[in-house]
């Protein structure tokens, strides 16, 4: 039995779709990894100085494993996507409605933790807004995974919450709230660049 393959476009209009779901693909895989790696040297800073072995062996895997997956998701030999997305009308439009209102969100939480004294506070509710906008981008994208990337994310982020309540170190917080974030958000890039 061979394996089934998406057929080729038979029409101008699902050539336009299966580029539009590798350019989704690519991109989905370019910024989940970026912001990975992000969430990874988040993580390695609570672990030392940038001169100790720990921080700089995780920042180098971090590099290694982003690397890997923009590779994946850029691979010119890659098989098209076995699915092509089925976006709603205006969809860029709500994902730039989303992306808005996180980036304010944000702000907000730094700004919050700050002004309360509380800056290990800052990746918790940093994690907490990435994964509740990962909710409307499930949809908006039209990519399940993302339901999946928003809840472990939001689990990140009550965990790290747990964790500071319970008295653990602020660095303490931001190695389990960034290193797990980059996981996650790694685990969707190649979901995403291996997948579709």
């Amino acid at each position: 039995m061979t394996p089934t393959t998406t057929p080729p476009p038979t029409s101008p209009a699902d050539a336009e779709c299966l580029a539009l779901t590798r350019t989704l693909r690519r991109r989905g895989a370019l910024v989940l990894s970026v912001f990975g790696l992000l969430w990874a040297f988040a993580g390695a800073s609570g672990t030392g100085s940038g001169t100790d072995a720990v921080p700089v062996a995780i920042e180098v895997a971090a590099v290694l494993v982003t690397a890997g997956a923009l590779r994946l998701g850029y691979r010119s030999g890659a098989a098209p996507s076995p699915r092509t997305v089925n976006l709603p009308e205006r969809w860029a439009r709500g994902v730039g409605i989303v992306n808005s209102v996180e980036v304010v969100a944000i702000f907000a939480v730094i700004a919050a933790a700050n002004a309360t004294d509380r800056p290990a506070l800052i990746p918790v509710g940093i994690a907490l807004v990435v994964g509740l906008h990962f909710f409307p981008l499930s949809h908006l994208y039209d990519q399940w995974q993302y339901r999946w990337t928003a809840a472990l994310l939001t689990v990140a982020a009550i965990v790290g919450l747990v964790l500071y309540a319970a008295g653990v170190s602020d660095e303490s917080v931001r190695v389990v709230v960034g290193l797990v974030s980059a996981v996650v958000l790694w685990a969707s890039a190649y979901h995403v660049a291996v997948r579709g």
